[in-house]
């Protein structure tokens, strides 16, 4: 999008997709602003001092659980477009801190519409939803069964099965207080565009990542220690479920999302963003290895006699009525002949004369788990959407940021 002669606001600017989207908006010509809270250091924000915005972008300090701060940020911008990004995002906490959660993300939400009602400001809203929204996807009858002993029961129940992939009419069943707050933000988005003519356009984005993810995002868990096992600095790596499968992006891939559909999306509407393929955790710590210089020859759990050969082989089977780029160990995890359990302990990976440990740890294991996310992107790729980076480029760009502060600090 070409933001020449356009003002755009942007809430948790200061956040890793905040900072690339106002790279973009300044790239794009247009006028940047940016809600953020009050430093007590006066410092610029990390992700921003990281792209050299400092003084590129009109930050106004305020909060989203603080409606008249909101205000004299619209007041300032006065803005064409507003990318509501802020929000509380980290899963496990919003287990242990719930109300902080809602807090922010709900009312957050609430005030925002709230102040562009009120100040009359006519921007376009593009709102940060979040595929977690749609939390227990049923992928076959036996993870439904499944389900149904560990939870008693399932709503709204599946009309179909598998339920993938995941498009925008997919029953909601959000699984953490994050998710549920994100179902509130995206219902009150498109409440205001039916009740008040705001004109709001729901992302629902899969997870996106790449160089500077914050460190408790589980890509970054893991291409943090590989790439401290890579220099001596560990001796084996730890993870928590390794079964969960999530639909990864490239964080530019989804701005470029945000940014058509600030131009093009239909006002009330819901938009998926993903890439339209899913791996398991196992697969992207592998992948990590692999591109850290450690080839995956074979994997075998540390108890429980699970072993594979050439895990991360290519496997071009058709799953879910869909062809996608997966591994060997993907496509016998998604056709269910193979999950490594807690009392697997670990998998041992062969890498030549190598064997890297990686141990299972419990403590990272969230109390209600997504199993898998898959989206079907068809109806954004309608708008002119495309995905451009593979899911090597996320771990490689991940990789060389851990590199890069390695070399700026000497340690992690």
């Amino acid at each position: 999008m070409h933001f020449k002669e356009k003002s755009v606001l942007i809430t948790g600017i200061s956040g890793f997709v905040g900072s690339h989207m106002a790279k973009a908006v300044l790239d794009g010509g247009g006028d940047c602003y940016g809600l953020i809270r009050r430093r007590s250091d006066g410092m610029l924000p990390r992700n921003l001092a990281r792209f050299g915005l400092d003084g590129q972008v009109n930050l106004v300090e305020g909060d989203l659980e603080d409606i008249s701060s909101i205000g004299h940020a619209l007041t300032a911008s006065d803005p064409d477009v507003v990318f509501h990004l802020g929000a509380q995002s980290f899963v496990p906490r919003s287990f242990s801190n719930p109300i902080e959660t809602m807090n922010s993300n709900c009312q957050g939400t609430a005030n925002l519409l709230e102040a562009i009602r009120i100040k009359e400001v006519d921007p376009v809203v593009v709102f940060a939803g979040s595929s977690e929204e749609y939390g227990l996807v049923i992928s076959s009858v036996g993870q439904l069964e499944k389900a149904l002993r560990e939870h008693g029961s399932i709503f709204p129940p599946p009309l179909a099965i598998p339920e993938l992939p995941i498009s925008e009419v997919n029953p909601l069943r959000p699984m953490s207080p994050y998710a549920v707050s994100k179902v509130y933000g995206d219902f009150l988005m498109r409440n205001y565009w039916h009740s008040y003519g705001i004109k709001a356009v729901v992302s629902r984005a899969f997870n996106h990542e790449g160089a500077g993810r914050g460190n408790m995002f589980v890509t970054s868990v893991v291409t943090s220690q590989v790439m401290k096992l890579r220099f001596g600095e560990a001796e084996s790596l730890t993870i928590g479920n390794v079964n969960a499968f999530r639909d990864w992006s490239h964080v530019m891939d989804i701005v470029d999302g945000y940014l058509l559909l600030a131009e093009k999306g239909r006002y009330g509407d819901v938009y998926n963003q993903g890439s339209m393929r899913t791996a398991s955790v196992m697969s992207y710590l592998l992948l990590s290895l692999k591109e850290a210089g450690y080839p995956v020859d074979s994997i075998e759990s540390l108890k429980g006699g699970k072993a594979m050969e050439s895990p991360l082989d290519p496997d071009d089977s058709t799953i879910f009525g869909i062809s996608f780029d997966k591994t060997r160990l993907d496509g016998a995890m998604l056709r269910g002949e193979l999950e490594f359990l807690p009392q697997d302990k670990g998998v041992a990976v062969h890498s030549g004369e190598e064997r890297i440990r990686i141990d299972f740890d419990m403590d990272r294991f969230r109390p209600a788990e997504v199993p898998i996310l898959l989206s079907d992107i068809r109806k954004i790729e309608s708008l002119g959407f495309e995905v451009k980076h593979a899911l090597g480029d996320v771990i490689r760009d991940q990789l060389n940021h851990y590199l890069s502060e390695k070399e700026r600090k000497g340690s992690y």
